[in-house]
């Protein structure tokens, strides 16, 4: 199957569509991130619990009112990711594994083991915790992708944020990602897992935002990349950065 071409908006053209120029948040111009030896359980990061994730270096993104922070953690059995978005109502319709999840709202992150740039794996999360997970054979120029790939063990977890008056104001997303469900990509197979520390893979992270909602899902919608891609896609590998992991602390 074929992934279609997503146009990958630039941060000074999203904030135009909703206002507040100002508050824009610039790529983080750091060459690289740093995945943190975790220190709390499984459970913690997957539930959220702040205290499980307060040390861990964060990353963010996109304009202010849709902002998303990204953390990362790694331990013998699993890499853990974990995204907070900032929305005032996310929304979502698809319930089905490896559905069109970028036709509606997610975040994302892309894998690239070996470096690469082939054989890489995508993982997209909804709001509702539906998930789309795919080896991506080939970017370009033809967009080869296998949705029936799926990564054996992973787990994830959405939850929706709110104020203290109730209001929503955003939403997270953990995921774990055993390292044995790896080994099915072509791509892990000169490559260590789990990891070594001081081993770098490639990777960058993605935003959709669709503010119209599920009646004008296309209406001022924001797609916006870590690592801008420079492309009307996110599917660009010279765009990815090096995800290093940390050895224990």
């Amino acid at each position: 199957m074929r992934c279609p071409v997503r146009p990958v908006v630039a941060v000074a053209f999203a904030v135009a569509l909703r206002g507040g120029a100002g508050a824009a948040l610039a790529a983080d111009p750091s060459p690289q991130y740093t995945v943190a030896r975790a220190k709390a359980a499984p459970e913690a990061l997957l539930s959220a619990d702040e205290r499980a994730w307060q040390d861990v270096a964060e990353v963010s993104w996109g304009p202010a009112w849709c902002a998303t922070r990204f953390r990362a953690a790694w331990n013998d059995e699993a890499l853990f990711v974990r995204f907070d978005a900032t929305d005032p109502d996310p929304w979502s319709t698809m319930t089905r594994r490896d559905e069109h999840l970028w036709e509606e709202e997610v975040v994302e992150i892309f894998l690239d083991l070996d470096r690469s740039g082939r054989d890489y794996h995508e993982l997209e999360i909804s709001p509702a915790n539906v998930v789309c997970d795919v080896r991506m054979i080939s970017p370009s120029p033809d967009k080869r992708n296998d949705l029936g790939w799926n990564h054996e063990g992973l787990v994830t977890r959405t939850h929706i944020n709110a104020d203290a008056a109730g209001k929503t104001v955003g939403w997270t997303a953990t995921a774990s990602l055993p390292w044995a469900g790896f080994r099915s990509l072509p791509s892990a197979r000169g490559v260590s897992l789990p990891p070594k520390p001081g081993d770098g893979w490639r990777f960058n992270l993605f935003r959709i935002e669709r503010p119209g909602g599920k009646d004008a899902p296309e209406k001022d919608a924001v797609t916006v990349a870590w690592s801008p891609t420079g492309e009307p896609s996110f599917h660009v590998p010279r765009s990815f950065r090096d995800l290093v992991f940390a050895g224990n602390r």
